[in-house]
């Protein structure tokens, strides 16, 4: 079904019908939904479909009949559409949360689509009992390498709440150079502190944290999403700057003075090395010289006794 569709954006697109109608319609979890499109068996040669429309998913065929009277039903899931006299119905049963969409009813007729109907369904899960989602500013500045923590509190009402799910928060990022937020972190039961209102008995705050340490690339502007229930909700979000720390020229005048100083020492040092070398090897020299003369005497001296030694014989 998914190919026809595919097929369908292909022909032209007509404008909508005079007799368009668009809707919102608010249903509880487990309700039965009926959706009506007209339908004229006069239209020769036209075919309708029931198409649902999902945030970032393929359109969704549900359903397709003629204009003609014919007794055509086909089954998606537990959705069901038919021809009634005059109408295309679409029925949904037992809705649940997943249903949440825009349904279009489109009316095809010698390569020319006509919107007939569309209607935004919303499906409405218990009441998780949120009165509101917040988010603290960053008071003091920061730099890379900081170690930062975001919050994210959220208050609940227990007396108007009727679902038992638990909460679940998600962490995205925003960047101006980016055109998609990104999902940097979940969290689930652990890592989050409530406590209740000692005013109010029944309200409850529970404040969530996200820590890390931050480096440039880490710029933006941080949601927290708290997902219960079958509803999202955000918060109002805390905007990170990171700050390059900047060097004062007079801190960089001392630096440089210090890097001088130390160059002097070292090339002292070279120096009193060197001399010192030179001291040693020349003490060697002369120490050698003495021992080398002092041999030569001795030699010397033995062999003018051994001649008188031989004359007195």
């Amino acid at each position: 079904m998914l190919i026809i569709f595919y097929i369908l954006l292909l022909i032209n697109t007509g404008r909508c019908s005079d007799h368009q109608i668009f809707d919102t319609k608010n249903v509880d979890v487990g309700q039965n939904v009926t959706l009506i499109c007209s339908r004229d068996h006069r239209w020769h040669f036209t075919n309708l479909f029931w198409i649902r429309l999902v945030s970032q998913n393929f359109p969704e065929i549900l359903g397709s009949t003629t204009s003609h009277d014919a007794p055509t039903i086909e089954n998606t899931h537990h959705i069901t559409t038919k021809q009634e006299p005059g109408t295309f119905v679409l029925h949904i049963n037992r809705a649940q949360l997943s249903d949440t969409a825009v349904y279009y009813c489109i009316k095809v007729r010698q390569r020319n689509m006509t919107f007939l109907k569309g209607t935004f369904l919303r499906i409405k899960g218990p009441d998780p009992g949120i009165t509101g989602v917040t988010q603290d500013s960053l008071s003091n500045p920061v730099h890379p390498g900081d170690p930062v923590t975001l919050q994210c509190s959220v208050l609940s009402n227990s007396e108007n709440r009727t679902c038992t799910e638990d909460d679940r928060v998600y962490w995205y990022r925003t960047k101006p150079d980016e055109s998609h937020p990104s999902l940097i972190y979940s969290q689930g039961k652990n890592g989050y502190d409530c406590e209740w209102s000692p005013e109010a008995p029944s309200q409850q705050k529970c404040v969530y944290s996200f820590s890390r340490n931050v480096s440039l690339s880490d710029t933006g502007t941080y949601y927290c999403a708290v997902a219960t229930c079958g509803e999202i909700l955000f918060g109002n979000g805390t905007k990170l700057d990171i700050e390059v720390p900047v060097v004062h020229p007079w801190n960089l005048q001392k630096t440089n003075t210090v890097v001088f100083l130390l160059c002097v020492a070292l090339s002292i040092s070279l120096i009193v090395i060197a001399f010192l070398s030179y001291t040693i090897k020349e003490k060697h020299k002369n120490s050698a010289a003495a021992s080398l003369q002092t041999n030569t005497e001795t030699t010397r001296a033995e062999q003018q006794i051994q001649q008188r030694g031989l004359r007195t014989h």
